[in-house]
């Protein structure tokens, strides 16, 4: 009888039996993940997530959508709706830094004792508004700082953060250029 155990809140015999039926099957390793957004008012609009394709087959654990709200600041033009979708590419950083580090790290072996990242981005609003096409629309430059308590050393930690940088999606996604199709349906 196996021994399941876990580690960072991952089940790690999981974790290997995951890798091992991609490495046998590489192509449950493709996943298309799905959003689908209404425009209601001015800067609102709302974002719904439910269904994706992973693992070989249509996913069918969510039986409810989750939904997202998308708003603006005032000084925006906004009600405060929501976050504005600036601030939610930074919630997703921010997630996908944290959890590929949490997953390398239990596959490491490394206990993660605390783990926390505050994120800050600075955008120019000449880019958006088109009022100097040498202004990029989107953020200049992203900054995020990493609070880790880890039972490794020093060196191990910073080797496993950028191997964490190096992997998550998001911020692979982020840091490389990827082409986007914008099409009328």
């Amino acid at each position: 009888m196996q021994t399941r155990t876990t580690i960072n809140g991952l089940d790690k015999q999981q974790m290997m039996d995951t890798i091992a039926a991609i490495q046998g099957q590489p192509a449950l390793a493709q996943f298309r993940f799905r959003a689908r957004n209404r425009w209601v008012s001015g800067g609102e609009n709302r974002s719904s997530i439910r269904d994706f394709y992973g693992a070989g087959a249509e996913d069918s654990s969510r039986t409810e959508a989750f939904e997202f709200t998308n708003g603006e600041p005032p000084v925006l033009l906004g009600h405060n709706e929501g976050a504005n979708p600036v601030e939610y590419l930074l919630h997703a950083l921010a997630g996908c830094v944290t959890t590929t580090l949490v997953l390398h790290a239990a596959a490491r072996g490394i206990e993660i004792r605390e783990l926390s990242t505050e994120l800050e981005g600075d955008i120019d609003l000449h880019g958006l508004l088109g009022l100097d096409e040498g202004v990029v629309p989107g953020y200049r430059e992203i900054r995020i700082g990493l609070h880790v308590k880890a039972d490794c050393p020093d060196e191990e930690l910073d080797a496993l953060i950028e191997y964490a940088k190096a992997h998550s999606p998001v911020c692979n996604t982020v840091c490389r250029p990827v082409p986007v199709a914008l099409r009328r349906v």
